[in-house]
């Protein structure tokens, strides 16, 4: 049930990195996007997958984690992503891609659940310094990556009222928590 996906579709920033991920599933990730729709079915988006140890440990330097753990600086070794999907927009593309990205972000990450694995999609990124690692043409800009790997840690989701701290936390069992804001206060017009 889509339901159930999307409530288990949480960002997961701890993974068991021994874990591995076929390419061939990187590649089943990457075709939901592609039959996912598209703004003017222009397609405009391309992407990088990796599932290699070296390449890996270099894209995840260039990768910022959990902006509201402050004391908190990623993934230590034998936590990290066992593979990365980035997704990159052709800058020659005649309208804006950035619908384009959030619906095939949300594609991969719930076909990623459906098959037992976790993800997290990661927006603060040394751009720069990423497309010199993974040699980008010119015509290509990271628009963001997902972190993709077995989950190693618990992450719940809990009800609150609007106009409560919407920041996430890890609790005293370092159980993650993400609140969020109850159905009834985000639809207007009741």
């Amino acid at each position: 049930m889509i339901h159930d996906l999307i409530l288990k579709n949480r960002s997961i920033r701890r993974f068991k990195q021994q874990s591995t991920i076929k390419r061939e599933t990187l590649e089943q990730l990457v075709e939901l996007a592609r039959l996912s729709p598209s703004g003017s079915n222009l397609q405009p988006l391309r992407f990088y997958l990796s599932n290699q140890g070296e390449i890996n440990n270099r894209i995840f330097e260039t990768l910022a984690w959990a902006g509201y753990l402050k004391d908190w600086p990623g993934p230590a070794e034998g936590e990290r992503p066992a593979a990365y999907i980035a997704i990159l927009t052709d800058e020659n593309s005649p309208k804006p891609p950035e619908y384009d990205v959030g619906i095939a972000a949300q594609s991969i990450l719930l076909g990623a659940v459906e098959k037992g694995l976790g993800g997290c999609v990661i927006g603060s990124v040394k751009r720069e310094k990423l497309k010199e690692i993974i040699d980008l043409p010119g015509n290509l800009k990271i628009a963001l990556v997902i972190a993709l790997g077995e989950p190693a840690e618990q992450v719940v989701v809990d009800d609150i009222p609007a106009g409560e701290s919407i920041r996430y936390y890890r609790d005293e069992k370092d159980v993650h928590h993400v609140p969020k804001i109850k159905t009834s206060d985000l639809i207007i017009n009741r």
